[in-house]
């Protein structure tokens, strides 16, 4: 069965800091996790039209007909995530790193590795979020947000 492929708005995102997390606290960091993927990031991702490609514990790929829908739900991710950690120690606090990058995708979702590592190439902390030049920003009133390009994704590294 031959793949359907397309481009895709790809997203990539994790918690910061979710090793120390999980250190301290376990079960409440997974608890308090779930709770948002939950009640925020997956209703964002499907009233984005998009969907969840990968859960990978920490974080998810998401992948999304337009790079315009990944950047508008990563605007409104990481203001909801600011929103309901208001008040929250930055001991237990739950911040998103979120990255964004134009790929090829396909039913199948293994074209996506590649521009996951890409996007991860970028991810920075909360409260923002992070396209690929490979995107740009050509109409950054599209996202109702700002708009930081992190250059060739391919030539940058995470930044634990």
């Amino acid at each position: 069965m031959t793949a359907t492929r397309r481009l895709a708005g790809i997203l990539a995102a994790d918690v910061a800091g979710y090793s120390r997390l999980m250190g301290a606290d376990e079960e409440g960091t997974h608890e308090r996790l779930k709770a948002h993927l939950r009640e925020l990031v997956e209703p964002k991702i499907a009233g984005h039209r998009g969907r969840t490609v990968k859960n990978t514990g920490d974080g998810l790929l998401a992948e999304f007909p337009s790079v315009v829908d990944a950047v508008r739900c990563a605007v409104e991710v990481q203001r909801g995530m600011a929103e309901r950690n208001e008040g929250t120690p930055s001991t237990t606090r739950i911040d998103f790193r979120i990255g964004i990058n134009l790929g090829e995708g396909d039913r199948g979702g293994t074209r996506h590795l590649r521009r996951r590592r890409e996007c991860r190439a970028f991810l920075i902390g909360a409260h923002q979020a992070r396209v690929s030049r490979r995107i740009g920003c050509k109409d950054p009133g599209k996202t109702a947000g700002r708009c930081h390009s992190s250059g060739n994704p391919a030539l940058r590294r995470p930044s634990a």
